[in-house]
C-alpha cells in the first residue's frame, strides 16, 4: 500500500472513541498464588529447569491432545528448528510466504532453501494446489501453518506427502486448542509446533511445544534440546539449549483448564465483529469449516480499498487516531522482506494471491477480557469511519471508556 495515501481521518474538534487507548492484546493468566504454589516445590527442590513440572507439562499435553509425545522446549521457533534438523532435511521446504518471519527462519538455520506457496483466498492458510506445482526433487518437506489457528486442508497435504514421499511438518504457533473436524490440532504429519509465548492461549511467559507420534523424533528433539546430549554426555546432535524452566511449566499447567473458555469466548467475540462488519463493502473474513475450531489467536479482517474506499493503511491510521490499535498480521510477506526476499524469483513463481491477501490484511483486538460493549463499540467505529470517509465527513463518534482488565490480565509483548 502506498503510505503516502494514510493520512487518518480527520476529527474536526470530534470526541476519539475511546477515552485512552487500549492495548491490541492482553494475556489471560491464572492466578499469580496458583502458579507459585505449583512452582513452589521447583524453587525449594534447586531444579528450576527441565525437571519435574515440564515432564507434568508434556504428559499433561499429550493427554489432552492424544499424542504419543511432546517435548516442552523454549520456544516455537527453537522447536520448529530443532524438528527440521531431526528428520534430516535438505534441499528445499515448501512454506507459505503469508506467515510470521520466524517460519521462515526454522529453515534458513538449518541451511535449507525455502520456496514460497500462496495462500487460499478464503482461509488464507497455504493452498495444498499451488504447493503441488512447486514440488520439484529438490523438496524434501512441507512446512504448513494453522494460521490464527485456522486448522489447514490437512488431508490435501497428508495426501501431498505420501505421493512425493515428503515430509509434513506444522507450525502450529497460533492453534493450541484449535481442532481438524473434532480432532485437536497437534497429532498431524510428522510433528506439530506450539507456541506459549504471551500473545498465545496457552501462555508460559515463553515456551514451545513439540508433539509428535515418532519415538525417534521426539527422543531427537529431546536430546537436541540439551546441547544434543541425551545424557552420556556425549552429543549425538548438534543442539543448542533450548530447555523450558521449571516456572514456565507452572504457569502453563495452570493456564491448561482455561483453554476451552478461552477458545469459547474468542469464538464469540470473532462472531460478533463478523456480524456487525459483514455489511461493509470491500471486508473479507477468514473462512473456517463449520466441523473445525479455530482458535482465533487473531482476527482479521481483509480489506479491497477499491471497494471500501480507503487502504488498510487508511483504515489503520483512523482506527489508532480513535485510539484502537491494530496489527497488519502478517505483511509483508515473507518473499518482501530484505532477508527473503534473494530466494523468490518474480518471474518463476507467481505469488500475486499472497501480496493481495497481505496488502489487504488488519487485524482487531481480540482477548478474553475484552468486554462484549468494547468490542462491539470497535466495530462501531471502523463502520463510521468507513462511512465516514466514503461520504466525506469526519466521523461522529460517542466516548467509550477504557475497558477494564480483569486482575488476570497483563498487557503481552508484541509477537506474532
Amino acid at each position: 500500500m502506498n503510505s503516502k495515501s494514510s493520512a487518518p481521518v480527520p476529527l474536526h474538534g470530534e470526541a476519539r472513541a475511546f477515552e485512552e487507548r487500549f492495548p491490541f492484546m492482553r494475556p489471560t493468566l491464572p492466578d499469580l498464588k496458583d502458579v507459585m504454589e505449583e512452582y513452589q516445590s521447583a524453587y525449594q527442590s534447586g531444579l528450576l529447569t527441565n525437571s519435574g513440572l515440564v515432564a507434568r507439562l508434556e504428559a499433561a499435553v499429550a493427554e489432552r491432545l492424544g499424542v504419543k509425545h511432546c517435548v516442552a522446549v523454549s520456544s516455537c521457533t527453537s522447536g520448529l528448528m530443532m524438528v527440521l534438523r531431526a528428520l534430516g532435511l535438505s534441499g528445499e521446504i515448501i512454506v507459505p510466504s503469508f506467515t510470521f518471519f520466524a517460519t521462515g527462519h526454522a529453515i534458513l538455520w538449518n541451511g535449507l532453501t525455502p520456496v514460497f506457496a500462496n495462500s487460499e483466498l478464503d482461509t488464507w492458510n497455504v493452498s495444498p494446489s499451488d504447493i503441488e506445482s512447486k514440488i520439484t526433487e529438490k523438496t524434501s518437506a512441507i512446512l504448513a501453518v494453522h494460521l490464527y489457528g485456522n486448522p489447514c486442508d490437512i488431508p490435501a497435504l497428508e495426501g501431498l506427502v505420501r505421493h512425493h514421499h515428503l515430509k509434513l511438518i506444522f507450525d502450529a504457533a497460533h492453534a493450541f486448542g484449535s481442532a481438524y473436524r473434532g480432532k485437536p490440532i497437534g497429532s498431524f504429519g510428522d510433528a506439530e509446533v506450539f507456541s506459549l509465548s504471551p500473545t498465545k492461549l496457552l501462555v508460559a511467559g515463553e515456551g514451545g511445544l513439540v508433539t509428535t507420534g515418532d519415538a525417534k523424533l521426539a527422543a531427537a528433539v529431546r536430546a537436541m534440546r540439551n546441547y544434543g546430549d541425551s545424557g552420556a554426555y556425549n552429543p549425538e546432535w548438534l543442539g543448542l539449549n533450548a530447555r523450558m524452566t521449571e516456572f514456565n511449566a507452572a504457569l502453563a499447567l495452570r493456564g491448561l483448564p482455561l483453554i476451552d473458555a478461552k477458545v469459547q469466548r474468542r469464538n464469540s467475540i470473532a462472531q460478533t465483529y463478523t456480524k456487525i462488519l459483514s455489511s461493509l463493502p470491500g471486508v473479507r473474513f477468514q473462512k473456517t469449516h463449520s466441523k473445525d475450531t479455530n482458535t482465533y489467536k487473531d482476527y482479521s479482517i481483509h480489506i479491497t480499498p477499491e471497494m471500501l474506499g480507503m487502504t488498510r493503511d487508511e483504515l489503520a491510521n483512523a482506527l489508532l487516531n480513535q485510539n484502537v490499535e491494530t496489527k497488519k498480521y502478517f505483511y509483508p510477506p515473507l518473499h518482501q522482506q530484505s532477508l527473503y526476499r534473494k530466494f523468490h524469483d518474480p518471474a518463476r513463481n507467481d505469488l500475486s494471491q499472497t501480496e493481495f491477501l497481505a496488502d489487504g490484511i488488519l487485524s482487531l483486538p481480540i482477548y478474553e477480557s475484552l468486554p462484549d460493549e468494547t468490542v462491539i463499540a470497535v466495530a462501531e467505529t471502523l463502520k463510521r469511519i468507513v462511512n465516514s470517509k466514503r461520504d466525506g465527513q469526519a466521523p461522529t463518534v460517542k466516548p467509550t471508556p477504557r475497558p477494564v482488565a480483569t486482575k488476570s490480565s497483563r498487557r503481552a509483548a508484541t509477537g506474532r
